[in-house]
């Protein structure tokens, strides 16, 4: 019997064949569901599975253990929006001006900030190859009309549009605590960004990780016989770090009250994960979805509750504390399972990975620098999926290829490591290697002159010192 799904497949397929520039793709008949599960802020130690020693994660774990495990994952941006930017376009954020935070909300709003409309996002793209698509959480890519979600691609949107908000209120049942401020909840309502369902705003008092996980599996719920993507785009652990009493109670072991809310607080996280792997999975969509968690960039140092484990840096700096970080795909009988894989790879190659799993190619009006993936986590292909990765922001900016690193500090500052031996980034070669450095100042220099200016001044230029040394970065 032909069921709705494969009707609607056969319908869809036949439409790409018939649209150039969008195929069917003939390797896979049927094109899965896709999803992002993206967290906020989390550092690379604070996940089981990479390392942390004292937060659970069995649902976080299981993504990796169903699929391939990246240790050397990484974020094309230190901070979130820029991040975002390039998670969702597949390009260097930099290629369009999307090089800062465009925060906080209301510099967002009155000055029209937000991801550049010349931009094909993932969303709008798959659209093109037949799929319902759906956003649940924190936006950060634009407040204005133009730049809302609905506006790119999305079909359904429930969350928020700043960098940032409040996960609890007054109405939130009993036992919450704050621990950024000790504020009361009464204040921290005050504070909250309005939560929208499409574009109506909507009262919300459910613990926000909750909330975010009831409507993840309600958008899989309705969309479950047609191809879908979701893109779950968590503020879990990003501050305040806030947690109700029934997260903090299985951590009463943890002395340190920071990291004890943060540890709830990815606790709550991991659960919301579980419940959105589970409904695929009782759905009976497990072996026709394509799930992949990451976080959008390292743990900041001015919380003191994560940890970004052996990496040196932090949020907001180009060292592999700022822009490593736990990431993990899965797709049952297709991408083997229980698979290490140490080759870098780096959030744009999602957008290619997912436009070619769902029988599309990448638009040819414009460069692109993520790499599909499936063909190197198949073995069909050999070797790393890049030879160079580049990061900038501002005066500062860094290069990896191979096992070398540079962070280039303004004109004259360089600093390199080797990270097979020294994955902590604390011996600095550069005077050693004057010729990796030129060669690597040289490739920087050339990725530059792609770029554009950015379309906006940064939000800060905090000052973070690292192996003892104070140096600015722009965010």
């Amino acid at each position: 019997m032909t069921t709705r799904r494969s009707a609607i497949q056969s319908v869809l397929g036949a439409a790409a064949c018939a649209t150039a520039g969008w195929p069917q793709n003939t390797r896979n008949p049927r094109q899965p569901n896709l999803i992002i599960l993206l967290a906020d802020d989390l550092g690379y130690g604070d996940v089981k599975c990479f390392g942390s020693p004292d937060v659970p994660t069995p649902h976080i774990d299981s993504i990796a253990a169903g699929g391939a495990r990246f240790t050397d994952g990484y974020v094309s941006a230190a901070v979130c929006s820029p991040s975002r930017a390039g998670l969702l376009t597949g390009r260097y954020q930099q290629r369009f001006g999307h090089e800062y935070n465009p925060g906080p909300a209301r510099r967002d709003r009155e000055q029209n900030l937000g991801l550049a409309l010349s931009e094909m996002t993932l969303p709008q793209a798959l659209k093109k190859s037949g799929y319902a698509t759906g956003m649940v959480g924190k936006w950060h890519l634009g407040s204005n009309p133009p730049f809302h979600p609905l506006a790119r691609g999305f079909d359904e949107y429930f969350g928020f549009l700043s960098g940032a908000n409040s996960y609890i209120t007054s109405k939130t049942p009993a036992g919450q605590m704050v621990d950024t401020e000790d504020a009361p909840a009464e204040i921290i309502a005050e504070r909250r960004e309005p939560i929208y369902r499409g574009r109506e705003p909507v009262m919300e008092n459910e613990y926000l990780t909750e909330a975010f996980q009831r409507e993840a599996v309600a958008f899989i719920d309705r969309h479950k016989k047609e191809p879908f993507f979701l893109y779950m785009a968590f503020n879990a652990v990003h501050t305040p770090l806030q947690a109700t009493q029934k997260y903090l109670d299985r951590f009463a072991n943890i002395a340190n009250k920071r990291h004890r809310m943060l540890a709830a607080m990815t606790s709550a996280m991991d659960d919301a994960i579980g419940a959105i792997v589970r409904k695929v999975r009782d759905s009976g969509l497990e072996k026709d979805t394509v799930i992949c968690f990451l976080s959008d960039n390292g743990c900041p140092i001015y919380t003191r509750a994560g940890s970004n484990g052996p990496l040196n840096g932090c949020k907001c700096t180009y060292y592999e504390g700022g822009i490593r970080v736990p990431f993990a795909m899965q797709w049952p009988g297709h991408i083997p399972a229980g698979q290490t894989y140490r080759h870098p790879v780096v959030s744009r190659d999602i957008f290619p990975t997912f436009l070619n799993l769902a029988g599309a190619r990448l638009p040819q009006d414009r460069e692109y620098d993520g790499v599909d993936l499936m063909p190197y986590l198949t073995s069909k292909k050999a070797g790393a999926p890049h030879d160079i990765l580049f990061w900038r922001a501002g005066s500062n900016s860094a290069a990896r290829k191979g096992n070398w690193k540079l962070i280039a500090i303004g004109e004259d500052k360089n600093r390199l490591y080797d990270l097979a031996t020294d994955i902590g980034e604390k011996k600095d070669l550069s005077t050693q290697h004057p010729d990796v450095v030129k060669e690597l100042r040289a490739a920087l220099k050339a990725w530059n002159a792609k770029l554009i200016a950015p379309r906006w001044e940064p939000r800060g230029t905090p000052m973070i010192p690292i192996n003892g040394e104070n140096i600015k970065w722009q965010i």
